[in-house]
């Protein structure tokens, strides 16, 4: 279900501040990028799209944002440079950034147990906040999805038993570790912190925190956000946003949390998001496990997750090739949105193809 619809129009229409004085509908813009690089980003990113069998690469959108300005955008199949695009997995790191936001207003602490705040944890009064963002809460969860549907945690909390109260239905699982001790990817790990951001905020501000406390102040206008039955936003997969809005996101965390004249997310919250979990040992995903963000970082000695992209670069990413890249060390935020349902899809590809295309600082 769609969090207020009336609400959601109201805030098409309405006028927010921006900071930067960029306006509503505009973003800065860069330099014109042509030339063989970025053809040969094309032709990786935007193949002959097969819309009758879902195979192979199928982007969406492609957006880079590079110094603060939008240098190159292209969209495909169904989506606009207007359309909120169901991001998946992304929505986890958004609200990583909502939780950020209220932990520099000092409502919680990295150290506070998760009880605290979601009382149905309180069997488990050793699990920290810190633990969940790390998808270290030691429940024994199974992210599985088409490949295996019947024994998956997160195909049951989304679609079956466990859908009308997602929180609950994690927190009643089993444990297979300590909390903080031991990395399980885990979209219910994501759905308590939804959940528990609803005490951390009261209950009267949680339905409109993610919009006050953040799209408002960066400009974003085009953002939806489901919510369970319980009215708790389905942190782990279901936010839309335009791929310019998305990547206001990624600016904020490439400026280390500043926007404007305000420092809207502590820097101590995002160098939290961008350094490796502690226990997390090699090989155990694709990417290395930061808060609630991935790295291209070595961990437990095991090579860069994407080699070809500098080891500072961090992503937000989702189901079907949804992705944000972030490269401060480039200045560059990269949205990709798509389709893909057979794994077609490379990270490092992309961030390969997209460095030699865009890489190099422009000055102002």
């Amino acid at each position: 279900m769609f969090k207020g619809l009336s609400l959601f129009f109201t805030l098409l229409l309405s006028l927010v501040a921006h900071a930067e004085n960029w306006p509503a509908e505009q973003w800065p813009t860069g330099p014109i990028i042509t030339g063989p690089a970025l053809q040969a980003l094309e032709a990786y990113a935007f193949p002959p799209r097969d819309d009758t069998t879902r195979k192979g690469i199928r982007t969406d959108a492609l957006l880079v944002i590079r110094d603060g300005r939008l240098i190159y955008e292209r969209y495909a199949g169904p989506t606009t440079a207007d359309t909120p695009h169901l991001i998946w997995s992304i929505s986890k790191s958004l609200m990583a950034t909502v939780l950020g936001v209220a932990y520099g207003e000092g409502r919680f602490k990295l150290r506070d147990p998760a009880a605290k705040f979601y009382p149905p944890l309180q069997k488990h009064p050793e699990m920290t906040m810190a633990d969940l963002l790390h998808w270290a809460s030691g429940f024994d969860w199974q992210e599985d999805y088409e490949y295996a549907p019947l024994n998956s945690s997160v195909v049951a909390m989304l679609y079956t038993r466990g859908h009308t109260d997602m929180a609950a239905f994690t927190a009643d699982h089993g444990t297979y570790a300590a909390s903080g001790q031991a990395f399980r990817y885990s979209s219910g790990d994501s759905d308590l912190l939804s959940a528990a951001l609803k005490t951390i905020v009261g209950p009267d501000r949680y339905a409109d925190y993610p919009w006050t406390a953040l799209f408002e102040p960066l400009g974003i206008r085009h953002a939806v956000w489901e919510t369970d039955a319980t009215g708790t936003f389905v942190a782990s997969s279901y936010a839309y946003l335009t791929a310019r809005d998305l990547a206001r996101i990624g600016l904020l965390m490439a400026r280390d949390g500043r926007w404007g004249e305000r420092q809207l997310l502590p820097s101590d919250w995002v160098a939290f998001n961008r350094e490796p979990f502690a226990h997390y040992r090699a090989n155990q995903d694709d990417e290395v496990p930061g808060g609630h963000w991935w790295l291209n970082r070595a961990a437990d000695g095991a090579a860069q997750p994407w080699p070809d992209a500098p080891v500072d670069t961090f992503a937000a990413l989702g189901h079907w090739g949804q992705a944000m890249y972030v490269i401060p060390s480039e200045n560059l935020v990269i949205v990709r949105y798509g389709d893909d349902r057979d794994g077609s899809y490379r990270h490092n590809e992309l961030l390969k193809l997209a460095l030699k295309a865009f890489g190099g600082k422009v000055q102002p």
